[in-house]
């Protein structure tokens, strides 16, 4: 809300600089993916990418600061990073999954959304229990393959910097800076991602057979 506060048609300032680069990026990303007509699609991806992104950027906070705080007031267990909590991601995903099952109702109506995960791949009557087979079982691993693609690489990378954190410290500096410096493109690339996967199953979810 500062950058809009602050916007002007004039020269922008660095605030607005950057806030405009991820909406064109975002914006430019739908338009590529999504083929479908719905006015929510590009500002939901855009809510999406920002908040994965500052989610997978509290990374970037030295991994046991935040938890030894928590620690020192008395809590036992505190993940700081919610996209390496498969809790966090799975619901996330189960977000984007409910809105792919309600526009695939709204475009094709009931009737069609059920003939297209019975009649595909084969148009037969008799292949109906497979086809249901195949294509139930692609609907649900869509939320699941969000969600485990998320925590595991961001999981992963936290394990790095506690298995770098416990070596010693002159040896630290010589891995953790050249790790973080590569996380930086993790984070970025991750939310992309996740963003890019939800627009492209919402475009799959509106297009009517």
């Amino acid at each position: 809300s500062k950058a809009a506060k602050a916007a002007t048609s004039g020269v922008p300032g660095k605030l607005q600089n950057a806030v405009e680069t991820v909406v064109e990026f975002v914006d430019n990303t739908v338009k590529e993916t999504f083929h479908g007509r719905n006015p929510l699609v590009a500002p939901l991806a855009l809510t999406i990418f920002v908040w994965v992104f500052l989610m997978n950027s509290l990374k970037w906070i030295p991994v046991d600061i935040i938890p030894g705080i928590a620690h020192a007031a008395g809590l036992p267990f505190f993940k700081i990073v919610p996209t390496a909590d498969p809790n966090g991601t799975l619901g996330l995903s189960l977000g984007v999954f409910l809105l792919i099952i309600y526009y695939s109702i709204k475009v094709k109506g009931v009737g069609g959304f059920a003939k297209e995960l019975s009649l595909t791949p084969f148009n037969h009557p008799i292949a109906i229990p497979f086809n249901l087979f195949l294509e139930v079982l692609g609907l649900l691993t869509k939320p699941l393959s969000l969600a485990l693609r998320l925590f595991g690489n961001m999981y992963a990378g936290e394990v790095v910097f506690i298995l770098i954190a416990l070596l010693p410290l002159w040896i630290q500096w010589t891995l953790n800076v050249p790790w973080a410096i590569f996380h930086i493109l993790v984070v970025t690339l991750q939310a992309f991602i996740f963003t890019t996967l939800a627009v492209v199953y919402l475009s799959a979810a509106h297009e009517d057979h």
